[in-house]
């Protein structure tokens, strides 16, 4: 099972994930997380280069670089783990390309699309949850933490043009997405992440609870 997760930075998706990798652990659910860019020596080298706050990357760079790091990581770790039963987790995959490149930094969604399937293939999660906050509210939980990386401090109209970019993605893929309001406590999303994924889940709970 491949699960990605989701959403503009500050929607939560990191203590989200690390809350259901302790639920899952506790259903003994063998799975691996995989962050992007980054989870493979190339690709953590190329997220330095994509984050680094002195190097100046035109758009088109910014989105070669991500599809360089998501090509090696389908390949060395997601495909690996997955023929070997396991579950996978990413933290980003392919929708955040269309939704941060695509649209927000307005390369077009279709370049964005076609360069996807060619650096993942038929590696598309079964399920995409998406940690909904609005733009505003994302930034105001961003900006309280101070260690902001590069694109984190994008502007406000950025960062709604992501979450449209999102938006457009959930309309054409139902039956992948399953949004999830990020304005709520941090208890009521993971509750919420957690009845998404029960019914994949609900035999490994212990005599069925």
């Amino acid at each position: 099972m491949f699960i990605s997760i989701e959403g503009i930075d500050g929607c939560g998706k990191t203590t989200q994930i690390k809350l259901l990798a302790e639920y899952m652990s506790q259903l003994d659910v063998e799975f691996t997380i995989v962050r992007e860019p980054g989870g493979t020596k190339a690709g953590e080298e190329i997220r330095d280069i994509l984050l680094h706050k002195e190097y100046h990357l035109y758009s088109e760079s910014e989105l070669l670089l991500f599809m360089a790091a998501r090509a090696q990581i389908v390949r060395e770790v997601i495909r690996p783990e997955l023929e070997k039963g396991k579950t996978v987790i990413a933290d980003r995959f392919m929708d955040s390309s269309v939704a941060y490149q695509g649209v927000g930094r307005r390369l077009g969604r279709e370049i964005v699309q076609a360069m996807n399937s060619f650096a993942v293939g038929e590696t598309v999660p079964d399920i995409t949850l998406y940690i909904d906050v609005p733009a505003d509210v994302a930034i105001s939980r961003m900006r309280k933490e101070r260690k902001n990386d590069k694109i984190e401090m994008e502007s406000l109209d950025f960062f709604e043009r992501v979450r449209k970019g999102y938006e457009k993605l959930i309309c054409e893929n139902r039956k992948r997405f399953v949004v999830i309001d990020g304005k709520q406590s941090e208890e009521r999303v993971q509750a919420d992440i957690r009845k998404s994924l029960s019914v994949l889940f609900d035999e490994k709970k212990p005599n069925g609870r």
